[in-house]
C-alpha cells in the first residue's frame, strides 16, 4: 500500500491543484513552492545565494535557510511544483538581482519512481 501511495501522491496533488483552478480557486505560492518555515520547522542547512549562483538543489520536504542578498529566510520546500522554478518567486522583495533556478528533488526521483 505504501508503494502505491508513493507512486500516486504527486499525481493526486497535481490533479487537486488542477481541479482547484477549474472551479475558480487559485493555487497560492505555498501550494506550488512550499512556504516560509516557522515554529516546529528547523533548517538543516544554509544556502548562500551569491551573484554567481545560477541554481540551487533542494529535496522535497527539506527546510533550508536561504541567505539571499544578505537577507535570511527559512523555507520549507514542500510544494507540488514538479518543474524547476525561479527563486525570485519566493525570495524577499528586492533581494535577488538575477535569475536562480530551484531544483527540487522528489522521492520518486530518488527511488526511480516505483517505491522502495
Amino acid at each position: 500500500m505504501e508503494k502505491i501511495v508513493k507512486l500516486f501522491a504527486p499525481a493526486f496533488a497535481v490533479l487537486t491543484l488542477f481541479r482547484r483552478e477549474r472551479i475558480g480557486l487559485r493555487a497560492d505560492p505555498g501550494d506550488m513552492y512550499g512556504e516560509p518555515a516557522s515554529g516546529e520547522y528547523v533548517a538543516n542547512r544554509t544556502i548562500v545565494v551569491t551573484p554567481q549562483t545560477k541554481y540551487i538543489n533542494v529535496t522535497h520536504g527539506e527546510v533550508v535557510n536561504l541567505n539571499i542578498g544578505g537577507k535570511d529566510i527559512a523555507w520549507n520546500f514542500d510544494g507540488v511544483a514538479a518543474q524547476p522554478f525561479d527563486l525570485g518567486k519566493i525570495a524577499p522583495e528586492g533581494s535577488l538581482d538575477h535569475k536562480v533556478q530551484v531544483y527540487v528533488e522528489t522521492e520518486m526521483q530518488r527511488d526511480g519512481g516505483f517505491g522502495d
